[in-house]
């Protein structure tokens, strides 16, 4: 699993996670439903650790990538791949037939986040779990006010969605309370919520590639504490249906 290659800024706080939840249930294996997983950054490496990955994505070339990832990591067995939307879940996966869901960098691109997550809940077993990424506002609009977009910043600070207007690729951008309730509203109990790349998207190449052990430190020390946290370019919130 993540924990025998070299962690990422990246993804590290989200591995952490991950890997108490899998140690919490320690002897288990998992049935896991990663929606939008592409390439399988986290699915092959799940099914490494010896858990079943449905990885449901709408481009056939990122899950041709991730059959021969898979394939070449020996788990082709453990990884089945699913051409499909976010929007069409419901119609893709069982109810209550999953332990595990990742919903990574998903519903601030979709038509509408709610269903979504209606899905993604309906999916999971009582007391599974489900890790969900999103973009954050607060650094989109402080991005770009560095660059001297003052006038994207304003208009994403704004705007209820906060998107910067008709040439922004994401539909939306959350806080910490907006991403929170969007779970609750859909049954699940948020248990955690990290900041995800606080300094990594900040700092010069220089800096990040010449000190990347202080920097991997530095991120996993700040991605729980405000307001660090909510100054990070996306939020990782893991939630659970209730047993």
């Amino acid at each position: 699993m993540e924990q025998t290659r070299t962690l990422s800024p990246r993804t590290a706080v989200i591995w952490a996670v991950l890997r108490a939840e899998l140690d919490r249930r320690a002897g288990e294996r998992l049935s896991v439903l990663d929606v939008g997983g592409g390439t399988g950054g986290f699915a092959v490496p799940l099914a490494e650790a010896g858990h079943r990955v449905t990885v449901v994505d709408a481009s056939p070339d990122a899950l041709a990538a991730l059959t021969r990832r898979a394939a070449e990591a020996g788990v082709a067995d453990r990884v089945r791949a699913t051409q499909g939307d976010a929007d069409a879940l419901t119609g893709l996966v069982e109810p209550a037939s999953v332990d595990l869901v990742l919903c990574h960098s998903v519903l601030e691109v979709v038509d509408e986040p709610e269903p979504v997550i209606a899905a993604l809940a309906g999916a999971l077993r009582p007391g599974g779990a489900a890790s969900v990424l999103v973009a954050a506002r607060a650094a989109a609009v402080l991005g770009r006010a560095i660059n001297g977009q003052l006038a994207a910043a304003a208009a994403l600070a704004a705007d209820p969605h906060g998107t910067a207007g008709g040439r922004d690729t994401l539909h939306r951008r959350y806080d910490a309370d907006g991403a929170g309730a969007l779970l609750t509203a859909a049954g699940l109990a948020v248990e955690e919520i990290h900041g995800v790349r606080v300094l990594a998207d900040l700092l010069p190449a220089a800096v990040a590639d010449g000190q990347p052990a202080a920097l991997l430190d530095l991120e996993c020390a700040l991605a729980a504490k405000l307001p660090y946290r909510d100054l990070a370019a996306q939020l990782h919130l893991f939630a659970r249906r209730p047993a």
